[in-house]
């Protein structure tokens, strides 16, 4: 066969000739300018605060729940609550009646919250407001002077995931994503489980946020601006760390090893797009959104590490299926599995069959954290998904109020954060690999892991 007759037949004529290499699609967005980091606030242990004195931004869903956990704390004193809904606002401050908490309200105009922050008598901020507003109120936080912690992503953008790391370094102050799923008590046993080498060297890790809410995105009533709904315009992971943040940490992702680069593949959208533009024909709020394109119903997400690990993340919230996380963990000899659900349980095997109900109870108790054995009842009875939202505060606090490292720091926050506009990006490319940046600018390879299952301080009160 004739040189031209091959490379026409088989396709490689537009590629210059069999002379030209073949070169792998790579991401279209320039590489980063180069970063040196400032100050590792990897273990930062800030100095300790008796008593935390809080200011909390956003009262809606999570943030209205956030403070109905607080009055069970002790050591700490709300000064500040501040909703930019007036009616929000002043149900919040209804949960602080009878207690030791005078906060004072803020609302009503859209830079109020500024005025929080600028206050010289708080310690922390607490983020609880749409997603768009993490990064901004974040950064001026944290310019105040006041550690922040931040609803999830706390970040949307690359950049801003690069603004979060900049300001905390510059600023010593912390800048903590509030992932609670890391503090369910079936992922806080597995990562005890880990650190103990149950599993052996860990291999592969499963992780998701598969929740049907559709109809939340579309109730103006409930959902402020219809924010979620237009966060949904983009296409990819839009809400990865629920399922990430727990196996991020069972890897020990920044600190000894780190995501590497990730390939993200998004179906078409099948339910949500129809149900908005038939609301948008006879709804004027929902006119902005006629002949809107959404995210697709499935997203999956894989990712490899600098180690040669994988992670696996999937993301749908419009399809008709049940609640899973999936929280997979599979090493070199054993594994583990959350969902679906086994009862209140997960599953836990080193062969071929899942431990009975009686090897699971030993497990259990032979490896239980003591964070659970000292206030896992109490959180139970408390609530917030279970008790793990009253594990995160309490573990908060007792870490600000002790000068011990927070579980999750600006990096994770980062890292974490930055698989939503990299999954995007990879989708927007045909599913080719894009790169996922070194937050830390090299230090993942020397810093040491935060045992969450330990108690180090401890001296926190709880009110029953």
């Amino acid at each position: 066969m004739k040189k031209r007759d091959f490379l026409r037949i088989t396709g490689l004529a537009g590629m210059g000739g069999m002379g030209m290499g073949f070169k792998s699609a790579r991401s279209p967005r320039p590489a980063p300018l180069p970063r040196r980091q400032t100050f590792n606030m990897s273990g930062y242990a800030a100095p300790k605060i008796d008593t935390v004195r809080i200011g909390y931004i956003g009262l809606g869903n999570r943030g209205s729940g956030a403070v109905k956990r607080i009055v069970h704390l002790e050591n700490v004193d709300v000064k500040a609550i501040c909703d930019i809904r007036p009616e929000q606002a002043a149900a919040a401050a209804k949960t602080f009646a009878g207690t030791s908490h005078s906060p004072q309200v803020y609302s009503g105009s859209p830079d109020a919250w500024k005025q929080v922050c600028e206050r010289d008598d708080i310690d922390l901020i607490y983020i609880c407001t749409p997603w768009s507003l993490h990064t901004p109120m974040a950064l001026y936080a944290m310019e105040q002077g006041k550690h922040v912690v931040t609803e999830i992503p706390a970040a949307t953008t690359l950049a801003d995931c690069w603004k979060l790391v900049e300001t905390s370094e510059r600023t010593r102050k912390h800048c903590m994503m509030l992932e609670n799923c890391c503090y369910d008590f079936f992922e806080l046993l597995t990562l005890n489980m880990a650190r103990q080498g149950y599993f052996g060297e860990i291999v592969h890790v499963e992780g998701a946020y598969t929740h049907d809410i559709l109809d939340s995105f579309l109730d103006k009533d409930r959902r402020y601006d219809l924010w979620r709904l237009r966060e949904n315009e983009r296409n990819g992971n839009l809400y990865p760390t629920h399922g990430l943040g727990p196996i991020a940490q069972i890897l020990n992702i920044n600190r000894g090893d780190k995501m590497e680069y990730l390939v993200s593949v998004s179906t078409n959208d099948f339910m949500l797009a129809p149900r908005a533009h038939a609301l948008a024909a006879k709804d004027p709020d929902f006119k902005e959104f006629a002949g809107k394109s959404f995210r697709g119903n499935m997203n999956t997400t894989t990712i490899r590490t600098k180690k040669g690990k994988t992670i696996m993340l999937q993301h749908d919230v419009s399809s008709p299926r049940p609640y899973s996380r999936i929280h997979l963990v599979s090493g070199t000899k054993g594994v583990a599995q959350k969902y679906p659900l086994d009862g209140e349980r997960g599953r836990i095997s080193q062969g071929h069959e899942w431990v009975s109900d009686a090897e699971y109870l030993e497990l259990e108790k032979k490896y239980q954290p003591e964070i659970v054995k000292r206030i896992g009842e109490l959180a139970k009875k408390v609530g917030g998904h279970g008790g793990m939202d009253f594990l995160m505060d309490w573990r908060l606090i007792d870490c600000l109020r002790n000068g011990l490292p927070l579980d999750q720091d600006v990096y994770d926050a980062a890292a974490w954060s930055s698989i939503v506009p990299l999954s995007i990006e990879s989708v927007a490319n045909r599913s080719n690999s894009v790169d996922i940046p070194d937050f830390t600018d090299g230090a993942w390879k020397n810093n040491k892991p935060v045992d969450i299952s330990m108690v180090k301080g401890g001296n926190t009160g709880v009110k029953s």
